[in-house]
């Protein structure tokens, strides 16, 4: 693993643990066994590196996504297909999971640049846009079906996390076709 990366996985560990404010960037490099000096090489402030590393885990989200949905098999089943590879993501990636929440719920999140997020989502508003298109789902603003479908995978989530892991993959079918329910267009 090379610096840049020590740095990274050391950054999630204690963000995680500790929040952004108690994490000085001298416990980040200290932890990772770099110089001060060289963190901010790689990463000029703190902020910098917050944003970077959510902008990776939410890259590497979107990668695993794009790779194992089939956008052929229906939007019904593409739509399930993501929200069951997001939910099983989160909880194989408890910290990247939670550390991209705690981005998105400070105000850090607006210190990354509107294009890199915009590009975060775009396939999603792209897939949601032809849903709508295709007569799939309600016409509601695309950012509110984005929003709503995101606030209900991370409830979900949550409560996964309750309940013995034998229950685990039932509360995911039930949770998609709750979420379904929301969206779908009544034919």
């Amino acid at each position: 693993m090379n610096k840049e990366q020590k740095i990274l996985e050391t950054a999630l560990k204690l963000f995680v643990e500790f929040g952004f404010q108690g994490t000085p960037t001298s416990k980040i490099a200290k932890e990772a066994g770099v110089a001060n000096g060289t963190l901010f090489h790689y990463f000029p402030t703190k902020e910098a590196l917050i944003g970077a590393l959510y902008v990776i885990i939410k890259t590497e989200l979107n990668q695993l996504l794009v790779s194992k949905t089939d956008m052929n098999s229906g939007i019904k089943p593409a739509f399930e297909q993501v929200y069951s590879h997001t939910i099983n993501w989160a909880l194989n990636n408890k910290e990247k999971y939670h550390y991209i929440q705690q981005v998105q719920f400070s105000p850090h999140l607006a210190q990354i640049p509107t294009e890199i997020l915009h590009e975060q989502t775009q396939i999603h508003f792209d897939f949601i846009e032809h849903a709508k298109a295709s007569g799939a789902i309600k016409i509601m603003p695309t950012d509110l079906i984005f929003t709503l479908v995101n606030s209900q995978i991370m409830g979900i989530y949550q409560y996964i996390l309750t309940q013995p892991t034998e229950h685990q993959q039932t509360i995911i079918t039930q949770g998609f076709e709750m979420i379904w329910e929301l969206i779908a267009l009544k034919k």
